[in-house]
């Protein structure tokens, strides 16, 4: 019996323990709205895919990966020519050897499977560059960001997101989105 009480006295004491602390929760996150009333915190807004665009050194940067894109897409494109040539002697051909024909079209499906990896290959090579791109620009962007926030006297500044991914900001006053002054701090810095 006095086993199933301390039980029971534990139980309740666990399950007490758990709603002060959900209420205290509740408390903090009820006086957050009212501190940053009574505190004002400056808070901007910024772009950094339009910094990217915009920026002098941000469109070299996306030319240069562009140009290695059209390269690429080129080299695919005689790959399918090839492709092209070798399914319309298949189709057109009469008068050949069933050798002959055997040797086509393994000749054919060679071609479509390097043709395949190379795809595969390439389509990993402009992944990689675009991640190492926008990870190396990031950093420079927050570097530019940060000069500029703190110019203006802003505490935070939140990245807008887009409407393609995901819009993060809905709203914002005038004076908030300081992607244009962090584009010249971007061309100042970066040329």
């Amino acid at each position: 019996m006095q086993e199933r009480y301390q039980r029971t006295s534990h139980t309740r004491s666990t399950g007490l323990i758990a709603l002060l602390g959900w209420f205290m929760i509740q408390i903090l996150f009820c006086a957050l709205p009212s501190a940053f009333a009574e505190e004002s915190l400056p808070i901007g807004v910024i772009d950094p895919q339009a910094v990217l665009e915009n920026s002098n050194a941000g469109q070299k940067a996306l030319a240069t990966l562009k140009e290695h894109v059209m390269v690429r897409q080129k080299l695919l494109e005689t790959d399918e020519a090839e492709i092209q040539k070798l399914e319309q002697q298949l189709q057109g051909g009469t008068g050949r050897s069933e050798t002959e024909t055997q040797v086509l079209q393994e000749t054919l499906q060679n071609k479509i499977q390097d043709y395949q990896r190379r795809r595969q290959m390439f389509q990993q090579e402009v992944q990689e560059k675009q991640k190492n791109l926008m990870v190396d620009y990031m950093k420079k962007i927050e570097g530019a960001t940060k000069t500029v926030a703190e110019q203006r006297g802003f505490s935070l500044v939140i990245d807008k997101g887009n409407e393609a991914i995901m819009q993060i900001v809905i709203y914002s006053g005038e004076g908030m989105d300081i992607t244009d002054e962090v584009v010249k701090e971007f061309n100042k810095t970066y040329k």
